[in-house]
């Protein structure tokens, strides 16, 4: 069973036990990439208030969005069947749909008292340490000199060739092969839009800690963990309309969202959660 198929299914018997509520909007960032993660990703709300978030940048994702008529058909619609486009073939339908995913995990967590631990660092709890083969997928800037500080060799995967080559206590590669030896890896949730999950951890046969990270990562683990993600880290959002005013309006949204993290170890499992709502 795919990814998409494990998250609908679960969401699915949630809907069997507590009925979530329908679709209240999609929200659409009115900023450019240059905007960072303010301008980065849209929402699924529901009409309880629930969130979810989803990168919109990728590829022409954002103008798709801008340009069909989603936002405004949305309000109003069952919530699993937005859910169910994310295993769809096209990109609008996967972000939408793992925004659905997300808003409705949210909304699931909440009912069943769920409470995710807050995150300990930006760096997926990885404690990086010197000996340790980092591999990073996606080019996260701001994270490497952290990494290369603390005497790791750093393996950075990218799709974009203009970034291939040598840099400073780190090598950038289009090869996601060169995963192989490394030991510990960081990657973004934009791999569960590109389809790109489960090559990426079969490229990483010696990692004993995958983290997967982003606002977008607000999803049910039990499907990533059975795959080898060892961590989920994601956006809590704790003032839904406040978030959602700055992302429409390409204001910075830190303010209004915790970064939570959710590990193998201390998470009860999909099932002990929906036995606490029957």
């Amino acid at each position: 069973m795919t990814v998409a198929r494990e998250f609908i299914a679960a969401l699915e018997a949630f809907a069997g036990l507590a009925p979530p509520p329908r679709v209240k909007a999609l929200h659409l960032p009115a900023v450019g990439p240059d905007q960072g993660n303010r301008g980065a990703f849209c929402g699924v709300e529901l009409a309880d208030g629930s969130l979810g978030l989803s990168y919109a940048l990728l590829d022409d994702t954002l103008a798709a969005l801008a340009a069909s008529r989603l936002a405004a058909s949305l309000p109003g619609a069952d919530p699993l069947a937005v859910a169910r486009l994310y295993g769809g073939g096209d990109g609008v339908g996967r972000t939408v749909g793992l925004a659905a995913i997300n808003a409705l995990t949210r909304c699931c967590f909440d009912r069943a008292g769920y409470l995710p631990a807050a995150s300990r660092d930006s760096l997926g709890e990885l404690m990086p340490a010197p000996g340790d083969h980092v591999g990073m997928i996606g080019f996260f800037a701001p994270l490497v000199p952290r990494l290369v500080a603390a005497g790791t060799r750093l393996t950075v995967v990218e799709l974009k060739a203009e970034l291939a080559g040598q840099g400073a206590g780190y090598r950038v590669t289009l090869d996601r092969n060169e995963l192989a030896t490394c030991n510990k890896v960081l990657a973004t949730s934009t791999v569960l839009l590109n389809d790109t999950l489960e090559a990426m951890l079969a490229a990483c046969p010696a990692a004993g800690w995958f983290t997967l990270v982003g606002p977008g990562a607000g999803c049910l683990p039990d499907p990533l963990f059975a795959r080898g993600v060892t961590l989920l880290g994601g956006n809590w959002a704790v003032d839904g309309r406040g978030l959602i005013d700055a992302l429409e309006c390409g204001a910075p949204w830190s303010g209004f969202a915790r970064k939570v993290s959710i590990g193998r170890a201390g998470y009860p499992g999909w099932t002990a959660l929906l036995e606490r709502l029957r």
